[in-house]
């Protein structure tokens, strides 16, 4: 597959119970090489933040797909995670040629050969610059919405279950972000019954 323009495609946040999920397409230049890149768990905020900049200036070319909870609520979050890898894809321009996808389920309709790779954020730096820049742009977007959501800590859990987030629901009840279909929300919106 030398000289092909191979994407890498990767998302963050398919476990929140808010917010959007980011998926992100990278087509890494060749002449270009981007040094530190790993999965995007493995590495400090620091680290990220400090190479998302490198990845956006030397790749040829990338986008970030934002995946929104209504979507998510419709489709369920694999079926509207694949879709969204899927527009991520189409964005690029170039276009990809391949595309290497994170995980062990493709997308139907992609615009490209694919194949995927379990544990690609890992193994392989188009998926780990996805990676990168997926997870960079979601945790920046969930800071964002902390302000325009106050009391659910967005910007310190970025909407994950953890026992602060589960407790801000149960006191403010959903907001615009949570997703509807996650249990612990769906369990939010349901009337008490009088004892």
């Amino acid at each position: 597959m030398s000289g092909l323009r191979i994407a890498g495609v990767d998302e963050a946040g398919r476990g929140p119970l808010a917010g959007p999920v980011a998926v992100a397409a990278v087509i890494l230049h060749p002449d270009r090489p981007i040094a530190g890149l790993g999965d995007s768990k493995a590495l400090s905020e620091a680290r990220r933040d400090a190479l998302e900049p490198l990845i956006i200036e030397h790749a040829w070319a990338w986008h970030v797909e934002w995946v929104l909870p209504a979507e998510i609520d419709r489709l369920n979050i694999l079926q509207a995670t694949l879709a969204g890898m899927s527009r991520a894809l189409r964005a690029l321009q170039p276009a990809a040629e391949h595309a290497l996808v994170d995980g062990n389920r493709l997308p139907r309709d992609l615009p490209c050969p694919a194949e995927a790779l379990v544990k690609g954020d890992a193994r392989e730096p188009a998926i780990m610059a996805a990676s990168i820049l997926a997870k960079v742009a979601r945790d920046r977007l969930m800071r964002e919405l902390d302000d325009r959501f106050p009391g659910y800590g967005f910007a310190v859990h970025k909407g994950y279950p953890t026992p602060d987030h589960l407790e801000a629901l149960r006191r403010l009840g959903p907001c615009a972000q949570h997703r509807r279909s996650f249990a612990p929300v769906r369990a939010c919106l349901q009337p008490t019954l009088p004892g």
